[in-house]
């Protein structure tokens, strides 16, 4: 099944999932961006459950890559300044550096390439931008047998159990990784900050 599809049957369901859960995650994660007004990508703004907990000083663009997601997530915008975009994370339909930041809330981990998915953000986002990032991750030569028994099930419905973000990041020597903590799941769940080298 694909990644559109999936999401796209658990659209209806995600929120009851996810919302609480990550609640304070989200709101904790987003009080990191800038004091001055900027513009902001959130790149797999999903159903928009990060909508409440967005200053409303910015400019946000809002992308996923579905249009079932897109739909639950309208109804949230109040306040802001949110355009929705319908694209792929693995493509950015955006210009190198177009944004002064980005957020990815638990996408990452869900996309099929996410060496390339952050390769984009990188792309998009303009020198000294951040990257506010929340999602799973292994740790590097962690074992976690069950997480990797599960992934090649759970990866073809929903997400990936198998990322190990300091891989991915080893891959983008223009970003540099200014805070990393564990926030949910005994450090499952990690919130994380990189810097856009000038």
């Amino acid at each position: 099944m694909s990644l559109e599809s999936s999401y796209t049957l658990l659209a209806p369901m995600y929120d009851f999932v996810i919302e609480r859960p990550f609640r304070k995650v989200r709101a904790d994660s987003l009080m990191r961006l800038p004091a001055k007004p900027s513009t902001i990508l959130v790149n797999g703004i999903g159903t928009g459950l990060d909508l409440p907990h967005l200053p409303t000083r910015h400019r946000y663009t809002g992308l996923d890559l579905t249009a079932a997601m897109l739909k639950r997530a309208r109804p949230r915008i109040r306040g802001v300044s949110m355009n929705l975009v319908q694209g792929t994370s693995l493509a950015l339909p955006f210009a190198d550096d177009a944004f002064d930041h980005a957020v990815l809330h638990l996408i990452l981990a869900i996309v099929p390439d996410p060496a390339c998915c952050l390769s984009e953000v990188a792309r998009v986002v303009k020198p000294k931008g951040s990257v506010l990032i929340v999602d799973k991750f292994l740790r590097k030569g962690q074992w976690a047998p069950l997480r990797r028994a599960l992934n090649p099930l759970i990866s073809r419905l929903a997400t990936r159990f198998d990322v190990v973000f300091e891989d991915v990041l080893a891959k983008q020597p223009n970003l540099r990784l200014v805070d990393d903590h564990p926030v949910l799941l005994n450090g499952w769940i990690r919130s994380i900050r990189l810097i856009k080298k000038a």
